[in-house]
Order: C-alpha cells, then structure tokens, then sequence
C-alpha cells in the first residue's frame, strides 16, 4: 500500500515548478521505479508527490543545428535506445539500456530519475560521465546549466534546488563525433540486479595512437567518478597491451571502492581493475584501432 498524502499531476515544466513552491513537502515523480519503493517502504519524504511523467517536453530526443543532442529528462530507458539519434551517433548510450534491468522497469524509469536518485549505481552515470553531459535545471529562480560531473554531492544526494526540476541532458557534438566507447556492468544477476562495478570507456584513436580517452566508473566510490590520472597517461600514447596494463593499475588512484554485502573493497578493486583493460580494448576496437 502506497501511503501518500498528496498527489499532483504537471501539466508542463512552469507548472511542476508552480506545484513545488505550493508544496514545499512535495518530491518529484516521472516513472516511479525508485520513488515508489521508498514511499511504499515508508521511507520520509515521500508521502506528497508532483507527477511529470506525462509532460511532453520532457519527452524529446533532439539533434539541433548544430549536431548537439538534447535528451529530456522524462525519456524512459526504452525510447532512449529505440531513438535513432541515440542509436546512430552515441551507440554507448544505447547499448547502456540493456543493462538496467528488465522490459517492464525500461519501458517505465527515465534517465532523469536514474540521475536524481543520486546512487552511485545509476546505470546511465558512467557514460554520460564520459560524454562530458550537461544538465539543464528549471526552477523557481530560473535556468541554469551544471556539468554532471558537479551534479552528485554524495550517496544519495545531488545539486538540485528547492523548486527545481532536472528537465534535459545535454550532449554537444565534440563530446561524441569520432569518439567510441563502451560500457560494461558487473552484477551478479546481470541486468536484473544493482551494479557491483559500472564502467564505460570512450576514446578517440589515429593511427593506433590514443588521442583522447575518458574513463567512468560506478559504484567505485561514493558517487560516480571519472579516473583523470589514467586519462592522462594515455593521452598521445600509442597503443599497447602494456599501456592498458598500467592504465588499469592506475585508475585505483582516483576511486574509493568500499566495503558492503554485495562485495569487498579488495573484490571491487580487482574487477576495477579488470574491467578498466577489457572495456578500454573495446572502445579501442570500435574506434578502429589496433594493440600491439
């Protein structure tokens, strides 16, 4: 049973906002898929909820002039890998899709739920974290836009205002034309469990030479986490099985993975590792490149 004490559907963004401010208690809904576990486990917080799930705007998937691509935060999981933007120019976010759980909870949770929720775990971090997103906040105070990387403040908590709703990811041409990548989740169950480690790698590759690499990883500190180090020491270099190597020894130096009943620190720490040379070597391989 669902113990809630109000319920309010949006009818556009400016109403949503209009709602908040009315109902200071309110939290926002899209498709449920976390909210409606917390308030039927009784957690606070939950019990005045602000319905966006049907508002049009925040269901568009756009390619602008200038070839940037504007993904609404209300895109459910399946319409974002059904979209022929998606597929055709960032494939990594759609491949992302298969991963999260099943047809039924795909067809409901939006990437902007997944990143709201603030978990570590979010399937949809890792890669966008790579893609350098930008997110674009409405609220009772105006617009503003935060790069996602400033977007977690910690397990469970994000950057988002009193009155303000996340409305849109946005991912400029230069953050994806020419790069490839990948992104492979460790669960026990696969897709249908929690991520024990999330990892996406994208990269630019001339002539067997790393021109650019990003490196994401999930569940491997308090909040999703790009390793700038390895990053960097691949930059310009070409490419090796011994670079890989030493990439994936370095990026420990920029996470933090814990302790929990899903998997110890040292057990994170190996598939880390583990997946920092495999999904890098596929980025590579999409990119068209070679390892010596």
């Amino acid at each position: 049973m669902y113990n809630f004490q109000s319920y309010t559907k949006a009818e556009s963004v400016p109403h949503a906002i209009q709602l908040l401010k009315e109902n200071p208690e309110a939290r926002v809904i899209a498709g449920g898929t976390d909210v409606l576990i917390n308030l039927h486990e009784g957690k606070e917080g939950f019990q005045h909820l602000v319905d966006i799930h049907d508002v049009p705007d925040l269901k568009q998937i756009t390619l602008t002039e200038t070839e940037d691509i504007v993904i609404g935060s209300g895109t459910t999981f399946a319409a974002l890998a059904e979209s022929p933007v998606v597929s055709e120019r960032i494939p990594m976010l759609a491949e992302m899709v298969f991963t999260f759980a099943g047809p039924q909870l795909r067809n409901m949770a939006t990437i902007g739920g997944n990143l709201c929720n603030g978990m570590t775990s979010a399937d949809s971090a890792p890669p966008l974290f790579t893609l350098n997103a930008v997110l674009t906040l409405d609220g009772a105070n105006g617009r503003r836009e935060l790069p996602i990387e400033t977007f977690y403040k910690g397990p469970g908590k994000v950057t988002l205002e009193s009155y303000e709703v996340l409305t849109a990811i946005n991912i400029t041409r230069d953050n994806y034309l020419d790069l490839h990548g990948t992104y492979h989740k460790y669960a026990m169950r696969d897709a249908m469990d929690i991520a024990t480690i999330g990892c996406a790698a994208l990269c630019r590759v001339e002539n067997d030479v790393m021109e650019d690499l990003r490196i994401a990883y999930g569940v491997a500190s308090p909040v999703p986490v790009r390793c700038k180090k390895g990053e960097t020491l691949a930059k310009g270099k070409k490419i090796t099985k011994a670079l890989l190597t030493e990439i994936a020894e370095m990026v420990p130096d920029d996470l933090s993975p814990r302790n929990s009943w899903r998997a110890s620190k040292d057990f994170r720490l190996h598939i880390i590792k583990t997946l920092a040379s495999r999904v890098i070597e596929k980025a590579i391989i999409k990119a068209g490149g070679k390892i010596e």
